[in-house]
């Protein structure tokens, strides 16, 4: 039992030099990786209706990008691409952007939808898959319905896009595919394991195709965000499937969705295969939970109580 301690202790207390040098890695790649072109690019962006979506189409838009906005409300979308004409700089050329109609829960239906996505302009450069479904909840509560949302929102109707794009993409050996993932795709929290689960299983789909597809020309990043102030909390499902409708601490005070976008587009020009935009102490956490598994158990324990008290009051 000592043993194991002393053994836990020793790979936490190289964590933090480990995670340092990774940090160095992704600077060398930084410098040393050839910058990707965007201007006349196509990018076709899920979920850009609203939040980190609408900033993505904002601003792969006003880096010169031929973009299609796709999502589920076709009015917001329509308000969107309004916006983004009337954002234009004069002396700018800039691409009309397209729009389709998407419903990741609809699987059947997304393959028409992506080929109707690729005859807006003839092929898609880069696919930003970045729609999802929140959620707040009791694990041993949740309705099965609920975990599958989940699933088929922030995974499943993903990798239904991915293959529906990746064809055309290995055909012409370029292409980029960028997944808005989680903080949470790294490290579950408690009281979240619907959306943990979904973001996880998106994180390992993606590193296996990144090393499936490398030999296609095809290049596969992940995002990681922190928590981003949109109405993620307020739309997210419950256990019993209801809506959350609360505008959570922790996401009123998150990053902006300007800045969020500005680092997908960022992930995208330098080619990086993955990046976690989060406060220090996050990047602290995920090297905890990795090199001294015991400890980030013990804080995620001691939060769940914490959590629960704070569930149990506000009843």
């Amino acid at each position: 039992m000592g043993g194991g301690v002393r053994i836990n202790a020793f790979w936490g207390f190289l964590g933090f030099p480990l995670s340092f040098l990774s940090v160095l890695y992704y600077f060398y790649k930084y410098c040393s990786l050839e910058k990707a072109t965007l201007k006349d690019k196509v990018v076709l962006i899920t979920g850009a209706s609203s939040g980190l979506g609408a900033a993505c189409a904002r601003a792969f838009y006003k880096s010169g990008c031929k973009v299609i906005i796709s999502g589920r409300d076709i009015d917001k979308l329509k308000l969107l691409k309004v916006q983004m004409e009337k954002s234009s700089q004069p002396g700018v050329e800039h691409h009309s952007p397209a729009i389709v109609t998407l419903d990741l829960e609809d699987i059947p239906s997304i393959r028409s939808k992506v080929s109707e996505a690729i005859a807006a302009f003839g092929q898609i450069d880069i696919l930003i898959n970045n729609a999802g479904k929140s959620y707040r909840g009791v694990a041993l509560d949740t309705k099965i319905e609920v975990d599958e949302m989940l699933m088929k929102v922030n995974y499943f109707g993903h990798v239904e896009v991915t293959r529906a794009v990746l064809p055309q993409m290995i055909s012409r050996r370029s292409g980029h595919i960028v997944a808005i993932s989680s903080v949470q795709g790294r490290i579950a929290l408690p009281h979240r394991s619907a959306y943990t689960a979904s973001k996880h299983a998106l994180q390992a789909h993606c590193d296996s195709l990144r090393a499936e597809v490398a030999q296609h020309g095809v290049l596969v990043s992940v995002v990681n965000p922190y928590y981003i102030a949109t109405n993620s909390s307020v739309n997210a499902v419950t256990a019993d499937g209801s809506t959350h409708g609360k505008l959570d601490d922790s996401t009123r005070t998150g990053l902006s969705p300007d800045y969020v976008a500005s680092q997908v587009v960022s992930v995208v020009v330098n080619k990086m295969s993955e990046v976690t935009v989060a406060p220090l102490h996050v990047h602290m956490a995920i090297a905890i939970r990795t090199m001294s598994p015991w400890l980030f158990f013990k804080i995620m324990e001691f939060r769940a109580k914490k959590d629960r008290k704070i569930m149990n009051k506000n009843k």
